[in-house]
């Protein structure tokens, strides 16, 4: 019963380990040739969603960045217009675009999560975003996903999927513990950034890259690969065969001990490993998800240098020149004075 299940549990765990990284390799290379929107077109279209409103302020990102992690100009999730609105109420613009982009054509309008009262549309490979804050409204224009988005990130899945199945079908089919110990360590390395490209399509379903995770946790996965990759190593269990030097046929060792003895020590050493991955496992992940909240915050303005105020020589900074003869009747101090 054991080994039937392990027959099947590993492909399953191959094919969504590796079938994430096919999906966030995807994502990227589907996203890649969108064409961003200039800025005068950008305020027509703002202006046509919201015409009874006047931005204060506006801004143009060529090249994107999330998790610290910049984007190319051709990517999807840069060359995006940003216009801020002071609407700090009741969210009165979200109605006038529901409104406005129903009539002028629109597609797809849906809510955004994570936001009161915003919204989303897309028309003429262009999608705008409002969302509201206590600061006030913020409406994004950005280039659409490409036409070939979804199928190249549905390839790239199902290819990440199928390689994972297969390398972990071959896997399982050795004999124990080999399926546990290699099973254990590319868990302990791949999940930091499975478990986190999935948070980000729960909350976002492909609106925003999920791909730049794995580029913001290159620094804490590669060093964990570079250590898991000798371990593994190291806890395989080693065939020994011992042969009798007179028949050539298998036989015991020459020392009486040694054909025990190993078997023993491979057990400990993959439960040792084994163990260590395990308990290991929810301090990797609590390191990637501060990695990630530090690198997710904006970066601070450069202090300005403190220049010296020039101080011009005057009377009360000059040397004290030598007393000059005063008037009659009246004493140095009293021409001081005052």
């Amino acid at each position: 019963m054991g080994h039937r299940l392990r027959r099947v549990a590993m492909p399953l765990l191959g094919a969504v380990l590796l079938g994430t990284v096919g999906l966030s390799v995807g994502s990227w290379y589907g996203g890649r040739g969108v064409t961003p929107p200039s800025y005068d077109r950008a305020r027509s279209v703002a202006a046509e969603l919201l015409p009874d409103a006047v931005p204060y302020d506006s801004d143009r990102i060529v090249h994107g960045s999330r998790w610290d992690v910049n984007f190319a100009a051709d990517d999807l999730g840069s060359g995006q217009v940003t216009f801020w609105y002071d609407d700090r109420g009741d969210c009165a613009l979200t109605e006038q675009l529901r409104r406005n982009a129903a009539t002028q054509g629109w597609q797809d309008l849906r809510r955004v999560s994570r936001y009161r009262c915003g919204w989303r549309a897309e028309r003429d490979g262009l999608t705008v975003t409002l969302t509201h804050s206590a600061s006030g409204s913020r409406l994004t224009v950005a280039p659409a996903a490409p036409d070939k988005f979804l199928a190249v990130t549905v390839t790239g899945t199902l290819l990440g999927a199928a390689a994972g199945a297969a390398l972990f079908w071959l896997v399982a089919r050795r004999r124990p513990p080999v399926p546990l110990l290699v099973g254990t360590l590319v868990t302990v390395g791949l999940l930091p950034g499975v478990a986190f490209t999935w948070a980000g399509l729960g909350m976002n379903v492909l609106t925003e890259p999920v791909w730049p995770i794995w580029p913001a946790l290159a620094p804490l996965l590669v060093p964990l690969w570079l250590v898991l990759l000798p371990v593994g190593v190291y806890a395989l269990p080693r065939r020994q065969n011992w042969t009798d030097p007179a028949t050539g046929s298998p036989g015991m060792s020459v020392e009486a001990g040694t054909k025990t003895l190993e078997p023993s020590r491979n057990g400990t050493r993959i439960v040792v490993v084994v163990t260590v991955a395990c308990v290991l496992t929810p301090l990797v992940t609590a390191v990637a998800l501060l990695l990630l909240f530090v690198r997710a915050q904006p970066d601070l303005p450069a202090s300005e240098p403190v220049v010296p105020w020039p101080i011009e020589a005057s009377a009360s900074t000059t040397s004290n020149p030598s007393p000059t003869a005063s008037e009659p009747g009246v004493s140095p101090s009293a021409n001081s004075g005052g």
